[in-house]
């Protein structure tokens, strides 16, 4: 007879249906496990059979074949531990086998028979509740799954022995509470920022439509410290959004203690990161950097010191929204809709266009240190303002900056504004402007004659790809929401160019 016991394995944040079928035969005595195991899995033998030794019973010495179905699906983690221990402890009769039947179950389990957190409870527990599942897991992970919703049926418990109490009906596990991550501190106020007026009016464009924006200036104008007060002015993460954002945090293994935050993502990764740190990858395929930053802000400092191929593998995803890795064997799909705001200095030593300031090697140290950033990787970007040095007398002047609450209150007005205008276009899983479509940002847009005559004025004279001239469209579109305005007129098409054409790289 052949027991079954329910799981997932994971591809991307999806959960896809494993089932863990157990046979104890008449024969000689071996532990087999096939189903194309990794060594994690494979290594589940020897903890289950310590695990159930530590619970009082040991496995028979008979033939033991596990089957993780289907076959040709590859199996990585820890997470099948659970699974198998159950399924024979059902095979030897500890448990009734129909017990089971209404679960999919992932743990690890320690020598003692204690369970252990795993990665990916979340995006299991919300495929359980489509499948009509309950869910059972270890205790740590009980939070997480939680969030799945109130009609899933979970059981956390903290070891084996606990859990066969549960399923015999001799001590029931009460059913966790989802947390909430409460961060510590405020996040940094805009209010702190002296100067830099044009630079706070761009990073008020930007956080209202989402728009990527590069800033680029002499060393200690302030790029990093505007960057770092950007998630002050965003709006919190919507329940859809959260879901989204928390399922890759739990694939990532990054939700401390099954808690969830409402605050959007900040990831701004070192110069250093590997192409598979920043789009994902590995041997196991993990989410990067920029999926990690989902639905919030992907921050890359210093930007020519990116190696330029690990720059130009992030011209997909900000363009659809989406990192696909592809390998051999599998192919693996990430939501990756970020805003990037990026950093950089004029050149390699920081100063050219300074005022006072002769750069040694002339021009070609400029022209060769921003030719690391390829022109189809800057033509993603909407957004391109320089920051200049701040003087002694904007640092010793009265604070007298807006604060970030402020800026955050017409920030979500605006956002509003695009929200229920491309719900009534028929596109209500669009919130902002930057992530429009070209043919609705054009009817969104529809510009007057004067803003059509500027358009094609600044499109011939400098040259605007197909891609620049509709992301002109979506800023001028955000400048208008800002400013309350259905139409989009010549003044802002021209604000919009402005922030394209006010310099350009070398």
């Amino acid at each position: 007879m052949v027991t079954r016991v329910q799981t997932v394995a994971f591809q991307g944040i999806e959960a896809v249906p494993v089932d863990v079928q157990v046979q104890i035969a008449p024969g000689v005595p071996a532990f087999i496990m096939v189903g194309l195991p990794d060594k994690a899995v494979k290594e589940a033998g020897e903890r289950v059979r310590a695990a159930l030794v530590a619970s009082g019973l040991g496995l028979p010495p008979k033939r033991i074949t596990i089957n993780l179905a289907p076959a040709d699906l590859p199996k990585e983690g820890s997470h099948y531990d659970l699974p198998i221990a159950l399924g024979l402890m059902a095979a030897m009769g500890a448990i009734p086998q129909d017990a089971l039947d209404d679960f999919v179950v992932l743990g690890e389990l320690g020598l003692d028979a204690r369970l252990a957190h795993v990665n990916g409870i979340l995006a299991a527990a919300i495929a359980a509740h489509g499948r009509g599942l309950g869910l059972i897991c270890p205790a740590p992970s009980g939070p997480e799954a939680a969030w799945a919703g109130d009609e899933v049926d979970i059981v956390a418990a903290d070891s084996l022995l606990a859990l066969v109490n549960h399923l015999t009906g001799h001590q029931l596990a009460a059913r966790p509470q989802p947390k909430r991550w409460i961060a510590s501190g405020n996040l940094p106020d805009l209010a702190d920022v002296r100067g830099q007026q044009v630079a706070r009016r761009a990073l008020e464009v930007a956080a209202a439509g989402g728009h990527n924006m590069l800033m680029i200036g002499p060393p200690g104008a302030g790029k990093s410290m505007l960057a770092a007060r950007l998630p002050s002015i965003l709006p919190t993460l919507d329940p859809r959004e959260l879901l989204d954002v928390s399922m890759i945090q739990s694939i990532a293994g990054e939700l401390a203690g099954g808690a969830i935050s409402d605050r959007r993502p900040f990831r701004a990764p070192h110069h250093s990161a590997s192409m598979a740190a920043l789009v994902g990858g590995g041997l196991r395929v993990r989410p990067g950097e920029v999926s990690l930053a989902h639905n919030g802000v992907l921050f890359l400092d210093e930007l020519p010191e990116f190696s330029p191929q690990v720059l130009d593998s992030l011209r997909q995803p900000l363009e659809s929204g989406e990192t696909v890795i592809a390998r051999a064997n599998a192919r693996v799909s990430y939501p990756s809709r970020v805003q990037l705001i990026a950093a950089m200095n004029p050149c390699k030593c920081g100063m050219a266009g300074s005022p006072g300031h002769t750069c040694k090697r002339g021009a070609a140290c400029a022209g060769d240190y921003q030719g690391r950033v390829s022109g189809p990787f800057l033509d993603r970007i909407d957004i391109r303002i320089d920051v200049p040095a701040v003087s002694a007398a904007d640092m010793m002047a009265p604070a007298s900056s807006e604060s970030s609450s402020a800026v955050a209150a017409r920030v979500a007005l605006a956002r509003d504004r695009q929200r229920q205008r491309y719900r009534d276009h028929g596109a209500a899983n669009i919130f902002t402007n930057a992530h429009a479509g070209a043919s609705l940002i054009e009817a969104v847009v529809n510009p007057d004659k004067d803003s059509q005559a500027l358009l094609l004025q600044a499109a011939e004279r400098f040259s605007l790809s197909a891609r620049a001239y509709h992301r002109v469209l979506k800023v001028a579109r955000t400048l208008a929401d800002l400013a309350a305005s259905d139409k989009v007129t010549r003044p802002h098409i021209a604000e919009a160019l402005s922030y394209r054409l006010n310099f350009q790289l070398s």
